[in-house]
């Protein structure tokens, strides 16, 4: 930071300070008259019209005649004049005056040779008397500082000091009371210095000469503005330096602010005046004009040397800024910083020279509201980006139920600040140049057009910001539908809901966008209208041309709202059986039981066939031989089913007893019978395969016949009908039967292919839907 001060900041305040001694005008002071100058021409004939009624009536007519014609001549081309034209008449009434002044000097020097010896005399007295007022005050000021020197050096050592207070408090504490007493100091010099003039060189009339008054007020000023300068970079007194400067760069800014504050200030408030007074004003305005010139080249040279530093100083605190902006705008003004300083000082110099009477208010209010304005907008941006790093933070329950909200507020909220961020850079720049005079903004935000851009942006503003409000609700309360359903609902409900609430938050955000569209644009002034109707047309081409998708997502809709179907169900759909793998608004994918998977459109779904809606059932029906009991048949079945059912493994599958229908059909070679168990959903195969099994290991330890077709050998006949004898001869040994008899009674029947005793699928283990064989269906 002291570096800073040094390089940047510290030349703009000095060059501010030294041209702020420049408070008086340039004119002669009230009731004098330039010493030499002419009187004006024309004053005894105005005074003689007004005498004369009658000249004095043609006079007002013939002024209102000349008024008329003027403002109505002039009032067209005022309204006419555009920016250029309007620099070229300041500009080229700017080099007209200071051709005139340069002339007016020239002729006033010339006639320096006219001036009398009494003259001359009179002002070689006024030097001399001006003189010995000058050493007096100087001589007292520096013998009050002598005087006060051990004061400022006690009160340094015991800044420097280890100990005591807090350091910053004692040095300020320091540093503000010995400039008071410095201020003493110089009141005392400013105090003697008037009683010189007044009671030992004024006349028989107690009055002192204007001039030296000019030197004592100037005194007063200049030696205050440098009381304020030693405040910052006391040199000779370590202790009694407010900022934490070194002292090279201490002796370095007071040596070079010291001289142009003298330099300006005594120029302006002394010379510059005193040549006003007994030369003329033309000549005064010469001297102002080469003391102005002075300084700036003074400044430039300033700016010059500490380009460079200062420009390094400004990249590395660029690099080390964490908000963007700021590091942006401090790479920016570290390139280009000696340019609007050398802009700054040339403008205020160019003023001065132009606008004596002007030029300095002009430029300390135009000053103050450019750095009062840019000031502002660098801390709003600060906040800005500050909160754009920070983002939004929810409580863990806000984030609990609305998981998505915090991420959709931070990535909206930044965009937001962003666009606030160049606003504010907008109404910075205008502010700026209307405190140059360049564009009036504060009077167009007074007018209509001014006000009705403003209402058009605040409302776009508040569209738009309603618009983004509402979709956040709707959004929300979609998450906090879907999240509070999550521990009671099951995964297919969840991503039937999912994809309903999706499509709906879709549309609405559709809709939700072109009325907010349709409404900033009507904001803006653009007719709507063809728009709506054109939208109108557009949709229904769309709607003709995709009738088919339309029909897709409408039968889509329904078919999801009612439950149809959820992901991973067994379903039929289309002639398609399988699992249902995705299921979006237009189609459902279906995987079957060769792995191929389908995808149906809705639209071609007539009928949805679900195996896994609340429960299922295994129907078995098993064909017993004629000679069977039934009663035992049905006994065997039952302990096959209370096996089944002992079994951990199937165990939680069955929901109910088993159900026996009974004989359901007299069958060729069989007599059939129907049972049915209560499974879960999706277990109905898998549970089927097993007691399938268990049923066959029961009929064959009961002697349960399963049928099963009969063959008939015939060999044919001859032409006479007859037919040879079959040589068959049994080679195979005698069976055995189960209750451990021999069975002779002729060949055995053959055996039918086991049925297989895989286990079930892992899918059906794991509880998840096993995909049925056409035979199962």
């Amino acid at each position: 930071m002291p570096t800073f001060l040094r390089h940047v900041l510290l030349p703009f305040l000095g060059f501010l300070l030294f041209t702020a001694s420049a408070v008086s005008q340039t004119e002669a002071p009230t009731g004098q008259e330039p010493t030499g100058s002419d009187p004006q021409p024309g004053y005894e004939a105005i005074a003689d019209i007004l005498e004369d009624e009658a000249a004095r009536n043609a006079l007002i007519a013939e002024l209102r005649r000349l008024a008329a014609g003027e403002a109505s001549s002039a009032a067209p081309e005022a309204q006419d004049v555009s920016l250029a034209r309007q620099i070229a008449d300041v500009t080229s009434n700017a080099a007209e005056g200071v051709v005139t002044q340069i002339s007016a000097a020239y002729d006033r020097i010339r006639d320096l040779n006219s001036i009398s010896s009494q003259r001359m005399a009179n002002l070689a007295r006024a030097a001399f008397d001006l003189g010995i007022v000058i050493v007096v005050v100087i001589g007292i000021l520096w013998l009050a500082r002598m005087l006060a020197s051990s004061v400022y050096q006690r009160v340094s050592n015991w800044v420097l000091a280890p100990g005591g207070p807090n350091p910053w408090l004692k040095r300020s504490l320091a540093a503000f009371g010995c400039s008071l007493l410095d201020l003493v100091t110089v009141a005392i010099g400013w105090v003697v210095g008037y009683a010189v003039a007044l009671f030992v060189l004024g006349n028989e009339t107690g009055r002192m000469d204007a001039s030296q008054s000019l030197f004592i007020n100037a005194f007063l000023v200049i030696e205050t503005a440098k009381v304020v300068v030693r405040l910052f970079f006391a040199t000779r007194y370590e202790g009694l330096r407010l900022l934490p400067v070194k002292g090279e760069d201490a002796a370095y800014w007071n040596t070079w602010l010291t001289r142009l504050t003298t330099f300006v200030g005594y120029g302006i408030l002394v010379v510059v005046q005193i040549v006003n007074i007994n030369l003329g004003t033309a000549l005064g305005s010469a001297v102002a004009a080469f003391v102005y010139g002075v300084a700036l080249i003074l400044a430039i040279v300033l700016i010059r040397q500490n380009r460079e530093p200062v420009r390094a100083r400004l990249e590395t605190m660029a690099g080390r800024s964490w908000v963007g902006f700021a590091g942006i705008l401090l790479g920016t003004l570290a390139r280009i910083w000696h340019i609007i300083m050398i802009a700054y000082v040339s403008l205020l110099a160019l003023l001065l020279l132009i606008e004596p009477d002007t030029a300095l208010s002009f430029m300390v209010a135009a000053t103050v509201q450019t750095v009062v304005a840019i000031t502002a907008g660098i801390l709003l941006s600060t906040l800005i980006d500050k909160a754009i790093a920070y983002g939004i933070r929810l409580k863990p329950e806000m984030r609990a139920r609305f998981p998505m909200l915090e991420e959709r507020l931070n990535a909206f909220v930044p965009t937001t600040l962003k666009v606030v961020r160049i606003a504010i850079a907008l109404v910075v720049a205008a502010i700026v140049l209307d405190a140059w005079q360049v564009f009036d903004f504060f009077a167009w935000l007074s007018s209509d057009r001014g006000l009705q851009v403003i209402g058009t942006m605040v409302t776009i503003a508040f569209v738009l910001a309603a618009a983004f409000a509402i979709w956040l609700i709707v959004s929300s309360w979609i998450e906090y539908r879907l999240n509070r359903d999550t521990d009671c609902m099951v995964a297919a409900s969840r991503a039937r809901q999912h994809t309903l609430l999706a499509i709906f938050r879709n549309a609405f955000t559709i809709a939700l966008v072109v009325m907010a569209l349709m409404i900033t644009l009507s904001e803006l002034g653009l007719d709507i209208g063809p728009l709506l109707a054109g939208a109108g047309v557009l949709g229904l081409a769309i709607g003709f041309g995709a009738q088919k998708l339309v029909q897709d997502v409408i039968t889509g809709v329904f078919i999801q709202l009612e439950n149809a179907m959820y992901t991973g169900d067994v379903v039929t759909a289309g002639d398609i059986t399988g699992v249902v793998e995705k299921l979006t608004v237009r189609s459902v994918g279906i995987r079957d039981l060769s792995g191929t998977y389908h995808l149906i459109p809705f639209s071609s779904v007539d009928t949805v066939s679900n195996f896994m809606r609340g429960f299922s059932y295994h129907v078995g029906e098993y064909g017993v031989a004629y000679r069977e009991n039934i009663d035992e048949v049905i006994e065997v079945m039952q302990q096959a089913f209370e096996e089944l059912r002992a079994n951990p493994e199937y165990a939680n599958s069955i929901i109910d007893d088993l159900e026996v229908h009974g004989v359901t059909e007299f069958a060729d070679s069989s007599v059939n019978l129907r049972i049915r168990i209560k499974t879960l959903p999706g277990q109905q195969w898998a549970v089927g395969r097993a007691y399938n099994a268990i049923i066959k290991k029961h009929f064959d330890a009961a002697g349960i016949e399963i049928p099963f077709p009969h063959v008939t050998l015939y060999f044919g006949e001859d032409k006479k009908g007859s037919a040879p004898a079959a040589p068959i001869k049994i080679i195979q040994p005698l069976s055995t039967d189960v209750d451990g008899s021999t069975n002779d009674a002729g060949p055995k029947r053959p055996r039918r292919a086991k049925p297989s005793k895989r286990k079930p699928s892992q899918s059906a283990q794991d509880g998840q839907p096993d995909i049925p064989s056409e035979d199962e269906l």
